[in-house]
């Protein structure tokens, strides 16, 4: 550690030149004092491209002020950036999450510059990425220069986020709170989804769930199953209950029997303090994690993934609101194909019946403009508060069907008006 010494954020970022590409740590390890360095340059530097997936924090180089200085380009979208990518002051690059890697490995996504965040080094010099490796990893295999945000808040995870402090061109200490995610207090209607989606689940399934509601309401209905596993791109507070109850103990996989697994993860102080230093969870590449050939070798691999809407075929719309970018393509494919694939597997889309203002989010036709993420094809099982629609095989006539038997009463009239005009 005496041979490397740390710099202020503003030395720091000053090795940014004009036209270089600059990566930003993804979800909860956006390092924030590089982030705002670096913008602060922003009356200085010209034609910076920035990638990123979704970051917590903020994004003050999104700002029409900065126009000229940065040109954002997010593969996954949050809400820091949600208006300046349909403002036009950004853009979006739809991708599957499995492939971010792949685009920066064999350069189609160019990247110059990491700007990453990782725990304080060990006694050998080794940080982690903590929380977030996904296709962080990628981005700083490949850059010519890496600044690294060191945090000792920031837990040492295992898996493939390790990397040495001499691989870093220059580094800041900056101790400042991890984001985490506030406990969401479960609906009436999440409750009966979670017991749907929970009721189909077998023992010895591995499972793949998102942040939210709706994968926390089906964890929390999970305590009487046996020896469930976990291989997901990412994770939260909900899978700590069972962790620590043994009923998720990844003993049945057959690839990392034992451990859990995961690209990136969110929540509260005490999620990150049960995975700092702790074998039994492994942070991997994403490129890995969603590889759809590994996914479909795990058995009884169950996949639960949500959705903006869906309509009477099976046709999901995850990423948009009509032509608005919402958030983004993800996993949600790669996982969906990979469970589909396994023995036993079961690939889920699970949303309410309706929005906050009472639109049903079962709809006769995407909005214009949506987009389909994950196809009438790929789809098997949708469950909403009203239960279960088994798509898998059937026809669109069918489809239609049970689709209107699990919307919202307040809609099925409308609904099946709708599938007779089109289907007769």
């Amino acid at each position: 550690m005496n041979a490397y010494k740390p710099k202020s954020a503003e030395e720091a970022v000053s090795i940014i030149n004009s036209g270089e590409s600059v990566f930003i740590h993804t979800a909860g390890a956006a390092p924030q004092a590089l982030v705002k360095a670096m913008t602060a340059r922003g009356g200085e530097l010209r034609d910076v491209t920035i990638y990123q997936l979704h970051t917590e924090g903020e994004a003050p180089y999104c700002d029409e002020q900065y126009r000229d200085a940065f040109n954002v380009k997010a593969l996954f979208v949050g809400s820091n950036v949600r208006a300046a990518i349909n403002d036009g002051r950004a853009e979006f690059i739809p991708s599957f999450l499995s492939e971010v890697p792949l685009m920066f490995r064999s350069g189609v996504l160019p990247v110059d510059v990491a700007l990453i965040q990782v725990s304080a080094p060990d006694k050998h010099g080794y940080c982690s990425l903590g929380i977030s490796v996904d296709a962080s990893k990628a981005a700083v295999d490949v850059a010519k220069k890496v600044i690294a945000q060191v945090n000792p808040k920031m837990p040492r995870t295992h898996g493939d986020g390790l990397l040495h402090i001499s691989e870093f061109d220059a580094f800041v200490e900056c101790e400042e709170d991890i984001p985490e995610l506030k406990p969401h207090l479960l609906s009436d209607s999440e409750k009966l989804i979670g017991q749907h989606v929970a009721g189909i689940i077998e023992d010895g399934a591995t499972l793949q769930m998102g942040i939210g509601a709706i994968p926390d309401a089906v964890l929390s209905c999970l305590g009487n199953h046996k020896d469930l596993g976990v291989h997901t791109e990412m994770f939260s507070d909900g899978v700590l209950p069972l962790l620590e109850s043994g009923v998720i103990n990844n003993k049945l996989k057959t690839r990392h029997p034992g451990v859990t697994v995961s690209g990136f993860m969110l929540g509260s102080r005490k999620l990150y303090d049960f995975v700092d230093d702790n074998p039994a969870v492994r942070m991997l590449d994403i490129q890995y994690v969603n590889d759809t050939a590994v996914i479909r070798k795990l058995p009884k691999m169950t996949s639960i993934n949500s959705a903006i809407e869906i309509d009477l075929t099976g046709q999901v719309c995850a990423d948009s609101i009509g032509t608005r970018i919402y958030s983004g393509v993800g996993g949600q494919m790669d996982f969906i194909r990979g469970a589909s694939l396994s023995p036993g597997g079961k690939p889920i889309i699970a949303l309410p019946s309706v929005t906050a203002r009472n639109d049903t989010k079962i709809v006769p036709t995407l909005k214009s403009g949506a987009g389909v993420v994950t196809t009438r094809a790929h789809v098997h099982y949708v469950a909403t508060e009203y239960g279960i629609a088994d798509l898998y095989g059937k026809t669109l006539k069918e489809r239609a069907k049970l689709m209107i038997e699990i919307s919202h009463p307040d809609h099925r009239d409308a609904l099946e008006k709708a599938a007779f005009e089109r289907f007769r």
